[in-house]
C-alpha cells in the first residue's frame, strides 16, 4: 500500500510538473501571435493550443484545460486589462478549452493512433462550432461596448470580402460564419496535424514511462 501511495504521489507531482512546463510553452507560443491574410487585424493566429492538446492526450482533459487556463492567465497579466479588457484571453480560453477537453475525453476511451486523430478532429470541429455562439453572444458584445460598434466591426469584414466577391455582409453572425468559424477550424487543424506527427515520440517523455522501442 505504501509503495502504491508513493507511485500515485510521483504520478501526481510529475503530472503537475509536465502540465506547468506545457503551460509555459503555450504561453510563449501565444505571445508569438501574428495577423493573417483575409482576416481583420484584431484577429491573430497562434499555435498555443498545441501544448494543451498534448497535455490532454498524455495526462487527461483536465490537464489540457489547465494549460489553456494558465496560458491565458499569463497573457492577461502581461497584456493587462487596458488593451482588450480581457476579451482576447477569455475568447482564447473558451475555444481552446472546448477543443482540448473534447479531444481528451474521446481519446481516453480510444487510445489508438486512429482514435487520437479522430478525437483531435472532433475537438477541432467543436472548437469551430463553439466560436460562433461564444463570439456572437459573449465576446463581441463586450468588444462593441469597449471599442467599436457592430457597424464598424462589420465594415472591417466587408473591407476584406467586398474586393473579392463584390458582396457585402449585413450582420455580425454572417461575418463570424464566413470568417471566424473557418479560421478557428484551420487554427485547430494545424495543432491536430502537428500533434499527430510528434505525439508518439513525445508520449513516453510526457507520461514518464519508458519507450517500447
Amino acid at each position: 500500500m505504501a509503495k502504491r501511495s508513493e507511485i500515485k504521489k510521483y504520478i501526481s507531482v510529475r503530472g503537475l510538473t509536465v502540465t506547468a512546463i506545457l503551460a509555459a510553452l503555450a504561453s510563449v507560443l501565444q505571445m508569438l501571435n501574428f495577423p493573417v491574410p483575409l482576416m481583420p487585424g484584431f484577429i491573430k493566429l497562434d499555435f498555443s493550443e498545441l501544448p494543451a492538446l498534448l497535455a490532454a492526450f498524455a495526462l487527461g482533459p483536465i490537464s489540457g484545460v489547465t494549460v489553456c487556463f494558465i496560458k491565458n492567465l499569463v497573457d492577461l497579466i502581461f497584456s493587462g486589462l487596458g488593451e482588450t479588457l480581457g476579451i482576447g484571453p477569455l475568447s482564447n480560453f473558451i475555444l481552446g478549452a472546448s477543443f482540448v477537453f473534447t479531444a481528451g475525453i474521446i481519446y481516453r476511451f480510444h487510445r489508438t493512433r486512429k482514435g487520437a486523430i479522430a478525437a483531435a478532429l472532433i475537438g477541432a470541429v467543436v472548437m469551430a462550432a463553439v466560436s460562433l455562439p461564444s463570439n456572437l453572444w459573449l465576446v463581441y458584445p463586450i468588444y462593441e461596448v469597449a471599442f467599436f460598434s457592430e457597424e464598424q466591426i462589420i465594415s472591417a469584414y466587408n473591407a476584406i470580402l467586398e474586393p473579392l466577391t463584390s458582396k457585402q455582409l449585413t450582420s455580425l453572425w454572417q461575418c463570424l460564419l464566413i470568417f471566424n468559424v473557418p479560421f478557428t477550424f484551420v487554427k485547430a487543424l494545424i495543432s491536430v496535424i502537428i500533434t499527430t506527427l510528434i505525439y508518439k515520440p513525445l508520449s513516453p517523455l510526457l507520461k514518464g514511462v519508458k519507450s517500447s522501442r
